[in-house]
């Protein structure tokens, strides 16, 4: 099993899409994710759950988390996706592969920007994801591997 955490700065949106996004879509492929802040704000926000769940990913279990959680968890990749992360990610994640996907933050914005923000994930940060840890292009409909 491949681990992947998703770092924000607050973890109540971006990290937390990834994090559902990438468990419900990946997990074929042996692929588990968390999420976490860098100064969690220790909610989720409503707008990305109702966003999750209409594109019918789970949202069990799903809450924002302080990295501090993750002490001692060696994670396969670390993926920031907002900019603050970026700069404060801390670098004490041993030999993961490490990579910066940023993305708009849509808190406070209309519902469509949130679904907006989640199919930006989806078609940007999944298909890099799969990239980073195989090393190959990854067919979805047919579950079969391709080198490229």
């Amino acid at each position: 099993m491949k681990k992947v955490l998703v770092l924000c700065t607050g973890n109540s949106c971006r990290s937390i899409i990834a994090e559902a996004l990438i468990n419900s879509e990946l997990n074929r492929f042996d692929i588990m994710a968390s999420s976490s802040g860098v100064a969690p704000s220790g909610k989720v926000n409503p707008n990305a759950i109702k966003a999750l769940q209409e594109v019918g990913a789970s949202v069990d279990g799903l809450r924002s988390k302080n990295l501090s959680e993750f002490d001692g968890v060696n994670f396969d990749l670390v993926v920031t996706v907002c900019d603050h992360a970026n700069e404060t990610c801390p670098t004490f994640f041993g030999s993961a592969k490490k990579l910066h996907c940023g993305f708009i933050d849509p808190s406070g914005k209309e519902y469509g920007e949130y679904v907006k923000t989640l199919n930006e994930i989806r078609e940007t940060l999944l298909p890099i994801v799969k990239q980073e840890l195989f090393g190959k292009t990854i067919k979805d409909s047919a579950l079969s591997v391709q080198t490229n």
